[in-house]
């Protein structure tokens, strides 16, 4: 329940930032936000992190649908414990939310620019966390021994 309700609430909250930005931004338009730190910059990412592999839109499709599914799995089969269920909606949420843009919109919707760092969004940072929390847990937190245990 933990997984589905954190992948419900971090889709819905990717799915309505990106709204946002499309329905008040043309591609290219960006805001300042904090002078010198942050803005919102509107661009679309036909590719991934860093923008590489530009182009690919079914490797990333397919790789979206693999990710999605393994991890679906896992928490339905092994039933992990209470913060790889959260790490794990936060990876399937931002997963889903980009292979959404990706579908319907033929690119990745991207907007939170920090300047000096890519152009990132909603769904990114679920990915990027939820990895980085799964990571931790496994490497530090479990010790390898209670990775399913409630």
């Amino acid at each position: 329940m933990r997984f589905l309700l954190t992948l419900f609430l971090w889709l819905v909250l990717d799915r309505v930032s990106k709204l946002v930005i499309i329905n008040n931004f043309t591609l290219g338009d960006s805001i300042t936000i904090i002078p010198g730190i942050f803005n919102l910059t509107f661009i679309q990412n036909q590719g991934a992190a860093f923008g590489i592999l530009q182009g690919k839109l079914w490797f990333f499709i397919w790789a979206a649908f693999l990710v999605i599914g393994l991890i679906c799995y896992y928490n339905i089969l092994y039933k992990p414990a209470v913060f790889m269920q959260y790490m794990s909606g936060l990876i399937v949420a931002g997963a889903l939310g980009n292979l959404i843009d990706r579908i319907f919109y033929n690119g990745v919707i991207d907007f939170l620019s920090f300047g000096w760092f890519p152009i990132f969004n909603v769904a990114d940072i679920g990915i990027v966390a939820g990895s980085m929390g799964f990571l931790v847990y496994v490497l530090f937190l479990d010790g390898g021994n209670n990775i399913n245990a409630n």
